[in-house]
């Protein structure tokens, strides 16, 4: 049994694009979050949690990012590479509002501001 049994991980792949029409899984995040029964990220269970919700963002041939899920003042999420250096985060648009159910979509804006719409394909038990 997990120590968090609240935790998730989500992988997001990037749904269709004109780049790529049918969607690619070769685009994407893994995250590790914890959710409530309706699917909505739990904040007060993040707290407790933080260090356990990480990131990986996976793009293409493009060398893997692994980082964590952050909750801004204002109450929005990101996720948050560089821990040293002056990297801009990627936002979850709305992310406090979507459910992260298979077959959900999500829109993530990446660190040059475009925003791109991602399918949850799973979820799963950490």
């Amino acid at each position: 049994m997990s120590d968090f049994p609240v935790l998730k991980k989500i992988r997001l792949n990037l749904a269709r694009t004109k780049e790529y029409p049918q969607g690619s899984a070769r685009h994407g995040y893994e995250f590790t979050a914890p959710l409530d029964d309706t699917g909505h990220i739990d904040a007060g269970l993040w707290k407790k949690t933080r260090d356990q919700c990480r990131v990986r963002r996976f793009w293409g041939s493009e060398e893997e990012e692994v980082g964590h899920l952050i909750h801004r003042p204002g109450g929005s999420w990101a996720f948050h590479y560089d821990i040293d250096g002056d990297d801009d985060d990627e936002a979850g648009y709305r992310f406090g509002a979507h459910a992260f159910s298979p077959g959900e979509y999500v829109s993530i804006k990446d660190e040059d501001g475009e925003l791109h719409t991602f399918q949850v394909v799973t979820v799963q038990s950490v």
